[in-house]
């Protein structure tokens, strides 16, 4: 018997990815000023791809989309492709502020629905009262 629904599932994955990005937003706004310090970031989207071409689908009509499951890893690379300052550092303080607010947000965003979960939850538990 499953406790709670895949829906809790994801959104802990979620918090987890988010979890992962904010620190390494962090830590290349904290490098800004380390000489050839290359920036880092987190991609999700190229494992999910990788995962999707894995998946084979029945389709009970040609006009059906393919679809499959979502990936849960995502990994850390290091953005090496250019150098922003004369000292070989690659760390745009623009970019990485936008990246931590919009991540915040998401953040802020997943919490929220994770709360909302756990009420409906709690609400069930309760019989309704």
């Amino acid at each position: 018997m499953k406790l709670f629904s895949n829906t809790i599932n994801y959104l802990e994955q979620a918090l987890s990815h988010s979890m992962t990005k904010q620190k390494v937003i962090a830590n290349n706004i904290a490098n800004v000023d380390t000489p050839n310090y290359k920036a880092q970031d987190v991609r999700f989207h190229q494992t999910l791809n990788n995962e999707l071409r894995k998946l084979q689908s029945y389709k009970t009509d040609e006009k059906h989309f393919e679809f499959g499951s979502v990936a849960s890893d995502y990994q850390v690379v290091t953005r090496a492709n250019a150098s922003y300052l004369h000292n070989g550092n690659n760390v745009d303080i623009d970019q990485e502020m936008t990246e931590m607010a919009k991540n915040q947000i998401q953040y802020n965003a997943l919490i929220d629905r994770l709360s909302s979960k756990f009420s409906s939850l709690k609400t069930v538990i309760k019989g309704g009262n």
